[in-house]
């Protein structure tokens, strides 16, 4: 991009080029400062930023600024007026004629044609009866009919539609219009954004323990209460937007402003928002932008005739893997539908942020399909990247931090999100238990994966989350303890070899991941008591069976089975940290990953952390660096009790720190470190 009129642009690299980048680039002196490594880069980040400001500039000018931009679903779709008709507008830049037909008007295709307005916008208002009711009423099925330019005659859901309904065995779904008398007040405050978010990765229709789809009623009544007791602050739920095919766990969008109907209506997801709230529960929203579904008389799909009306042309539209077709970020109309829809979900449902799926595919050409990242700062700048897609990126998270600046976005990548996704550690882990025997592990290895991250980059922790449950991969209490499950999870059987190295590395593994691996941490509803067997939606594949699609919370209710004793430490370890805030802390010092002894000690919120991974040998008198000098008592032990364990531990033992350096520490103690345990220690009275 030329610096000004006739004057040739700086040459990348070069000493101008970085000083023409810092002068249009806010902080990026101060990103630079932080990680001189990006100065090469220096340039990227001015074109990109350039490309975002002159977006909101091209809003500001055209539309009125992004705040007015991102309201479409007030003029678009189907609205009541004040009079008592309805205003419809749609766009469709493909379409020959626009008609809408439904209940109202015995589904006459042509009866009530919109009028052609300009940028492939149509519109279309509905009079009232004479007694000023409206001629559409609430829970009316309706259809948009197209047709197109060869002369085809479409029926089509509207973009824009607020609910979808599939009755008795039909394929496709209705659309049903929702504008009811008595819609949800909501009750109560947002609360404050989490200083450090303990994410309950949750979908609403495995929920149950039934072989059913649970409905939102159910999350509220049941399973809200569990979150709130297992000391989780966040619940990030899936599968909410609206997909026709239950099996791709909602990750083929069919009606983006819907809220799924096969869970209830609309209004009783707001209560379940609503409900989380009271009990102080942050509510995140999977959001899907990154593809859609090719269905067409129930999706997006060719909605005006044409491949190219919300997507890219051609094989650029179109994802091979997943089968589904592309967003065309370039497209005006197509950032006005995604960054209102985006504006909808915190307006209408009151969600309090966004984890973003599939930024990689959007972020490269490539879509990520067969490669592999080492992660030099070459692979996120250069002509592989979509900047198109990076740009809708930037102002979809410029938007939603300014209406909302307590909002939570995450994602695995891309620009201007809070948090970004740890996805190497549930990787290693994996790694670990599938091809390393227990005294094999490296615990040098363990520590670069848990720590590896850029300097004040926020993370989400996760040992495991949903793509570690379906079928296919296993979880990691599958990996560890296999048909075992089945046999001997009952407290009435001794421990055998396989359940107790279970249920004890499950514990160390989450713990060391919540304290060392980031500033957020997330679990899969289930995986925090070892939930037993997959993941499998009903499909052809399966006879269509609910039995692996559920999720089997009375397990932990039952005193005779061991599950409980996994619950109680995810439960404990979430409410210490609620506590200490580790999470919120700097990240840690590690002071020790003894690869003979199989030890990691490192000290993080003003605790200190040891775990001892040997598979068998114990140590008594175990020295341990610290920077505090004082008492220290045991807070969480994972070998009590109440979590499984074998109560080697004296908890009334005081633990002093004394003037010897160890490990580069000035302070250390003497600690008994049993196998295959992990011990906080708080310091509880330092001296004066």
């Amino acid at each position: 991009m030329a610096a000004s009129a006739g004057a040739p642009a700086p040459a990348e690299g070069s000493e101008e080029a970085l000083a023409s980048a810092l002068a249009d680039v806010p902080e990026l002196a101060r990103l630079l400062e932080t990680d001189p490594y990006l100065k090469p880069y220096a340039p990227d980040f001015q074109r990109r930023y350039k490309r975002f400001n002159q977006t909101l500039t091209n809003f500001g000018e055209n539309e009125g600024g992004i705040d007015k931009f991102s309201r479409g679903y007030e003029s678009f779709g189907i609205h009541r007026c004040a009079d008592g008709g309805l205003y419809c507008k749609e766009w469709a830049p493909g379409a020959e004629g626009v008609f809408l037909t439904g209940d109202f008007n015995d589904w006459n295709p042509f009866s009530y044609p919109y009028k052609k307005l300009d940028f492939g916008k149509w519109e279309l208002y509905i009079p009232p009866k004479q007694n000023r009711s409206v001629l559409v009423p609430h829970g009316s099925k309706l259809k948009i009919v197209i047709r197109s330019k060869s002369g085809e005659i479409l029926y089509r859901i509207s973009p824009w539609a607020k609910y979808v309904t599939r009755e008795g065995d039909n394929v496709n779904y209705d659309w049903t219009h929702w504008d009811p008398e008595h819609p949800y007040k909501f009750k109560h405050s947002k609360p404050k954004k989490p200083k450090g978010p303990r994410i309950y990765e949750s979908h609403v229709g495995i929920s149950s323990y039934e072989g059913k789809i649970a409905s939102y009623k159910h999350f509220t009544c049941n399973v809200l209460p569990r979150i709130k007791d297992l000391g989780y602050n966040c619940i990030q739920l899936m599968a909410i937007m609206e997909h026709a095919y239950y099996a791709s766990f909602g990750y083929q969008i069919t009606s983006f402003f819907a809220a799924s109907s096969r869970y209830g209506t609309p209004e009783e997801l707001k209560e379940l928002v609503d409900t989380a709230h009271s009990m102080g529960i942050t509510v995140l929203l999977d959001l899907v932008h990154s593809h859609a579904s090719k269905n067409s008389e129930d999706g997006l799909n060719m909605f005006d005739g044409t491949e190219s009306c919300y997507f890219h042309y051609g094989p650029r539209g179109n994802h091979n893997l997943w089968d589904s077709r592309l967003f065309d970020y370039s497209s005006w109309e197509v950032l006005r539908f995604l960054l209102s829809n985006i504006r909808w979900w915190l307006e209408e449902y009151g969600f309090d942020g966004f984890r973003f799926d599939g930024v990689t595919s959007m972020l490269y050409y490539h879509h990520g399909i067969g490669q592999s990242f080492s992660g030099d700062y070459h692979e996120y700048f250069g002509l592989h990247v979509d900047e198109e897609a990076l740009t809708y990126l930037m102002l979809a998270n410029h938007l939603i931090h300014t209406l909302y600046p307590d909002s939570i976005t995450i994602a695995e990548g891309g620009s201007g999100f809070d948090y970004r996704l740890a996805m190497a550690i549930p990787d290693k882990w994996i790694q670990l238990l599938k091809e390393f025997k227990d005294e094999d592990w490296n615990m040098g290895n363990i520590v670069y994966t848990l720590t590896n991250r850029r300097h004040l980059e926020k993370s989400i922790a996760y040992a495991e989350s949903h793509d570690q449950a379906l079928v296919g991969d296993k979880t990691l209490a599958f990996w560890l303890m296999d048909a075992e499950m089945y046999t001997n999870m009952s407290v009435l059987t001794p421990f055998t070899p396989v359940i107790d190295r279970g249920i004890q590395l499950h514990k160390m593994i989450r713990l060391i991941t919540h304290t060392l691996g980031g500033e957020g941490y997330l679990n899969f509803m289930g995986n925090e008591f070892g939930h037993p067997e997959w993941l499998d939606f009903p499909r052809k594949g399966n006879d269509e069976s609910y039995h692996y699609a559920r999720r089997q919370f009375h397990l932990t209710d039952d005193d005779l089975l061991r599950y409980k004793f996994l619950n109680n430490f995810d439960r404990d370890m979430n409410k210490l940290e609620e506590r200490c805030g580790w999470l919120s802390a700097p990240q840690a010092h590690v002071s020790e990953k003894h690869e003979t002894n199989k030890v990691i000690a490192f000290e993080r919120a003003g605790l200190l952390f040891v775990f001892n991974f040997h598979p068998s040998k114990s140590y008594t008198d175990y020295r341990v660096g610290t920077t505090l000098p004082g008492k220290f008592k045991i807070v969480l032990d994972s070998d009590a009790a109440e979590y499984g364990g074998h109560q080697r531990l004296d908890h009334n033992t005081d633990f002093f720190s004394e003037p010897f350096e160890h490990n580069k520490r000035p302070y250390s103690l003497l600690v008994y470190i049993p196998n295959r345990v992990a011990l906080i220690l708080q310091n509880v009275d330092p001296p004066n």
